[in-house]
């Protein structure tokens, strides 16, 4: 099974004041390094993806030494619809399976939920497998789309994500109980409850 990954990372991360949520470290790491790592260790036979947009050329040097394609979303403002189109644009979709989406201010990620991302889809069949989270109900990514969402990923607009393709193709979902993906990190108060929290 082929299957590619989206890394969406072109936000300003407006409400952080000041920092920026893709370079936030975690043991030692940017957040944006480590889940590119993550993504990269899966090996599933096809491309890594790392859209970026705001503040890119502080962002791009954390990857330069790694194999990872990087488009810059000049549209970035218009929201996540923009950046899936574009990391989408940089596949070629003939050869891919499916495709993983993962944001980066999700630092618990790790290959191991990729992997079980997969697995799940293989074992069910299903066209989506997502994350679910935040109870009493919740399924967001990280999540896996076969690859005949394209068409309808292409579509989207404005600040619509995965989300919005999750809870309207629910029949075609599977999910994998993963709490940890509730900690994102959008504001700097969240930052704070994390850092305290690892201590």
């Amino acid at each position: 099974m082929n299957v590619a990954t989206i890394i969406l990372a072109a936000g300003a991360s407006t409400r952080l004041g000041g920092e920026l949520k893709q370079l936030l470290t975690y043991n030692g790491k940017s957040l944006v390094r480590r889940i590119t790592e993550e993504a990269l260790l899966l090996q599933a036979g096809s491309a890594v993806v790392v859209v970026l947009g705001a503040n890119h050329e502080r962002i791009a040097p954390e990857l330069a030494d790694l194999p990872v394609t990087m488009p810059i979303n000049a549209d970035w403002s218009e929201g996540l619809a923009s950046s899936l189109r574009m990391g989408l644009a940089s596949l070629d979709a003939e050869s891919i399976d499916a495709f993983l989406v993962l944001l980066t201010d999700q630092p618990y990620v790790t290959v191991d939920l990729l992997r079980q991302l997969i697995a799940t889809q293989q074992q069910t069949g299903k066209g989506i497998v997502a994350c679910r989270y935040a109870e009493p109900s919740h399924l967001g990514v990280p999540a896996l789309f076969n690859a005949r969402y394209k068409s309808i990923f292409m579509d989207l607009k404005g600040d619509t994500g995965a989300r919005k393709l999750i809870q309207q193709f629910t029949a075609d979902c599977a999910e994998v109980p993963f709490p940890l993906a509730a900690v994102d990190l959008d504001t700097q108060e969240d930052v704070a409850k994390w850092r305290e929290a690892e201590g």
